[in-house]
């Protein structure tokens, strides 16, 4: 990979993260590699002045935080084609980033160089929302509504808890309408996500290689709602019922995205474009990162290690 640039995004509130974008830099910059450092937090987001005020984006961008900094990376970055590495330096679980101490290999840049590394596509979701068909003015010509992406899920939630902590929505996917969920809300999730928010509803964990959309009710008030899995290319269209005081909420990966109204709707549809994830040759593999971040089969980890 050609190194002319690249991005050092870390995360706002983890000192370690700040002192190792500092090593970082100061490593490519010995060798030859103009860098731009910015912090990527709740209430910082780096990336519209990144992408506005340089002439050329980056060749690379290193992403140094937990799974949140990499998301907010990715919902930027990906429409780019611009390959992501990250390192879980400050973060928590770390689904989607390398261990921390491999950023401080020696040969770590050479081998990114010599292309010693594969790039892993993971699929994303984007959504848009506009006025029902039936509530539009004939007259007017259809506004553009704003595109939001998601590398983990898209959920849905009523607005104002004060009110009701509930909302009922309907599902529709390829133009059926499939489902009416009522309850705290509705997830839709990609494989990426399944070990996210989706999990933590009682949906399954889908391999990041299986491309396919998760639908997961949040505390629903019927038992029959259970997760359904649906084709990747479904189109999905998510509407408010009730009366026209109450509102949804749309959420994109844990960050506020847009509010509906019971005369709108939102459609949710596979990304055209995949978030690229550089992976390093002696990461560890999906199933041992389920087992230690998921603490499955801990006393085989166990043996695996003393026999070592």
């Amino acid at each position: 990979m050609r190194l002319d640039l690249v991005w050092i995004i870390y995360r706002a509130d983890s000192e370690a993260a700040n002192l190792e974008a500092k090593n970082c830099e100061l490593t490519l910059n010995q060798i030859g590699v103009k860098v731009i450092t910015a912090v990527s937090g709740s209430t910082k987001n780096p990336f519209p002045k990144l992408l506005k005020l340089t002439n050329t984006l980056p060749d690379l961008a290193v992403v140094l935080g937990g799974d949140g900094t990499i998301l907010g990376a990715a919902r930027h970055l990906a429409v780019h084609k611009i390959p992501i590495l990250s390192f879980n330096v400050g973060g928590n679980l770390g689904f989607l980033t390398h261990d921390h101490r491999l950023i401080k290999d020696k040969e770590l840049w050479q081998r990114i160089l010599e292309d010693r590394f594969a790039i892993e596509k993971r699929m994303m979701l984007q959504a848009s929302c506009d006025a029902l068909p039936s509530k539009r003015i004939q007259a007017d010509a259809p506004k553009e509504s704003y595109i939001h992406w998601a590398l983990n899920d898209f959920y849905f939630r009523a607005y104002r808890d004060e009110i009701s902590p509930t909302c009922t929505l309907q599902l529709e996917i390829d133009g059926e309408a499939v489902d009416q969920y009522k309850g705290d809300g509705l997830i839709l999730s990609t494989p990426t996500g399944s070990t996210g928010y989706a999990m933590a509803s009682g949906g399954p964990i889908l391999h990041p290689g299986i491309e396919a959309i998760i639908v997961s009710a949040i505390c629903p008030m019927s038992l029959s709602s259970r997760p359904v899995v649906i084709p990747p290319g479904s189109r999905i269209v998510i509407k408010l019922l009730g009366d026209e005081t109450r509102r949804i909420k749309l959420w994109k990966d844990g960050v506020s995205g847009a509010l509906l109204s019971p005369d709108e709707r939102c459609i949710i549809q596979r990304a055209r474009h995949y978030a690229l994830m550089v992976v390093l040759e002696n990461s560890l593999s999906y199933y041992r990162t389920l087992t230690q971040k998921l603490h499955w089969a801990g006393s085989l980890i166990n043996n695996e290690q003393s026999s070592n």
